[in-house]
């Protein structure tokens, strides 16, 4: 690691380092979201846009010379520069106390909350939490706090952490099989140019993957897409989501999903071998 910026304490003074983004929820993007999630329709100007599909907004667009190796902007601007070089998104929580219409005007304010190191099964981990807030007409529409988790490259033959099952039997599911066209339709929408995504060579000679690895927000537009298909009636209050391991592009995979008794549902994403690959709660209204 640099010895510039492994000391802990120097990543922490990003904490409360903030940014304010504008941008318009452009339809013809929503279309192509929708496209690229396989319906035969897209939410026209003024409808509201579905939960999670604002992460097609708000584009980090540095130039090309800016870019990092793994296709990331370069570390040190407004995330702090981790030197640990894998980087994948571990989560978050939201709340949606308004709503935010194709075609509208919208602005996101960032603000780093927490930079901390933990020691987990596969090593030291280094999280960044950034607390996002965004605005349409004036009113609050969305809340999220936004984990992202760096890592050191596994050791030569290093063993993975011990797989998790899924928390409980399915009501619903649904079979997905990704391929590099829907990742690729994916990090162009949301201009991600982790090339992790889309470069196999990369990510399986550099970083070590098997294979090409699912977007974290898409796996968790799917589980929330599963909850809305099987409760079209619903609104979405909170959504909370952990991303536990990878899902690549080398095996289908399942989203699933069951209504609790207290009217919240329970919602994962299981591999081809049946092991918990992202778990969620949604709060229903």
């Amino acid at each position: 690691m640099n010895p510039d910026t492994d000391d802990i304490t120097l990543l922490q003074q990003w904490t409360g380092k903030s940014e304010t983004l504008h941008d318009v929820v452009r339809p013809e993007a929503v279309a192509a979201l929708a496209a690229t999630l396989d319906y035969p329709s897209a939410p026209q100007h003024g409808a509201p846009l579905p939960p999670l599909w604002h992460w097609i907004n708000f584009w980090s667009v540095a130039p090309q010379s800016g870019l990092g190796p793994d296709g990331h902007a370069r570390r040190g601007g407004f995330l702090p520069p981790v030197p640990q070089p894998r980087r994948m998104w571990a989560g978050g929580r939201l709340t949606f106390p308004g709503t935010v219409p194709v075609g509208a005007a919208i602005s996101r304010s960032s603000t780093i909350l927490d930079v901390s190191r933990k020691n987990g099964a596969a090593g030291q981990l280094t999280f960044v939490t950034v607390r996002h807030e965004i605005h349409h007409a004036g009113q609050l529409a969305i809340t999220e706090e936004h984990d992202i988790v760096y890592r050191d490259m596994p050791a030569p033959g290093s063993a993975g952490p011990a797989p998790r099952m899924p928390p409980g039997e399915a009501q619903w599911s649904r079979k997905i099989v990704p391929d590099p066209v829907l990742l690729f339709r994916y990090s162009a929408l949301t201009f991600n140019g982790h090339r992790i995504h889309y470069d196999r060579s990369y990510v399986t000679e550099v970083e070590g993957y098997p294979g090409l690895i699912v977007h974290g927000p898409l796996i968790a537009t799917m589980l929330m897409e599963l909850l809305r298909a099987q409760l079209p009636e619903a609104r979405v209050a909170e959504f909370n989501f952990r991303a536990v391991s990878p899902l690549f592009d080398t095996a289908p995979f399942t989203v699933c999903g069951r209504r609790n008794d207290d009217g919240s549902a329970t919602l994962w994403a299981a591999n081809h071998r049946g092991e918990l690959a992202m778990q969620a709660e949604a709060k229903l209204a």
